[in-house]
């Protein structure tokens, strides 16, 4: 004889199972409006963030999706991963970027990695935040070219984005939006996982002889970490390091400041990941990281700016090729980026 469930039975078992999607859902927008778990490296300091622009697990996804996306040049064919691929520390593999009408910009594409930690954006500092830096690529005519209020508004009919604006900020797609997002990604590609990271913490065999001979040059006869210091191996501040001796194209931090003192001054770079970040320099004139090692080892161009600490090294070729070996050790063992 077969047993009929009595109807409530069904009733209450689909309610039970709504119950339980509902839940589920509800726990993953409680996890997306949560603070991402930003990976600082052992020993780093937090990196300063804004209190205007929550570090999200909704804001860093939406960030990541808007990086990837070409409608921010209005579907020419560019966004910001196409000069600052995941793959090579998030910089570009040419010296000079090529934007959406085929021109090249004015400047080489930096890394990205561990930019939250800047207090100025820009080879010039031109830019005092990540949420205005922005507007710099979308804007520039040699690059994406495009009304801000253009790309937002062609990117509001998204479904997929309206929602994860929604579910990040409370508010549909806009340039405050869009602003914070990309900010809120950049600030996760944090480098710090390095051979050189494991050594500093104990592990003695994670550098070769070569590697530690380069490591005691960078710090002392090289006088690399006057300049490269601190957890990026960068002092963040403007140096004229001898590139050029004309200035008229490009007058580097004076474009900002307007002060002759700082003319032919760019950002320290991080060394960080720079066996991937080549061609080198703010013009990306020098192709490889041996070309660029004797040029501070000859002590640069006679520019009047010049930085008085740039003088010739006079280092040995096994001592200019264990520079080297150091460098390349600076390489992270796992991805910059943390959002899947």
């Amino acid at each position: 004889m077969v047993r009929r469930s009595h109807p409530l039975v069904g009733f209450f078992l689909l309610a039970a199972l709504l119950a339980a999607c509902a839940k589920d859902e509800g726990d993953t927008l409680d996890a997306d409006r949560s603070l991402f778990p930003l990976h600082v490296p052992p020993g780093w300091p937090e990196p300063p963030l804004r209190e205007d622009n929550p570090l999200t697990v909704a804001s860093v996804k939406l960030g990541k999706a808007l990086f990837f996306d070409e409608r921010l040049s209005l579907g020419r064919g560019i966004s910001c991963a196409s000069c600052h691929h995941p793959d090579r520390a998030f910089s570009d593999t040419v010296a000079l970027s090529f934007g959406v009408h085929g021109d090249v910009g004015m400047r080489n594409s930096p890394s990205l990695a561990n930019v939250a930690y800047h207090p100025l954006l820009m080879r010039d500092g031109g830019a005092p935040t990540l949420e205005q830096q922005v507007f710099i690529p979308l804007m520039d005519e040699a690059e994406m070219d495009v009304d801000p209020q253009q790309v937002v508004e062609s990117l509001r009919g998204d479904p997929v984005l309206a929602a994860m604006s929604m579910q990040a900020y409370g508010k549909p797609l806009d340039l405050y939006v869009l602003t914070r997002a990309l900010a809120n990604y950049q600030r996760t590609l944090l480098s710090g996982n390095s051979r050189y990271d494991r050594f500093l913490q104990g592990d003695a065999a994670a550098l070769d002889d070569a590697e530690v001979r380069g490591m005691q040059l960078f710090s002392g006869a090289a006088n690399c970490s006057v300049c490269h210091s601190g957890c990026d191996l960068s002092d963040h501040d403007f140096h004229n390091v001898g590139i050029a001796l004309d200035h008229a194209d490009d007058p580097g931090r004076q474009r900002i400041t307007l002060h002759p003192a700082d003319r032919g001054k760019f950002k320290t770079p991080t060394l960080r990941n720079i066996a991937l970040t080549g061609p080198y320099m703010h013009d990306g004139s020098m192709a490889t990281l041996e070309e660029t090692i004797e040029h501070f080892n000859s002590g640069g161009l006679a520019d009047p700016n010049k930085d008085p600490l740039m003088t010739p090294l006079d280092l040995t070729a096994q001592e200019k090729q264990d520079l080297a070996a150091f460098l390349r050790s600076l390489t992270d063992e796992r991805s910059l980026d943390p959002v899947p």
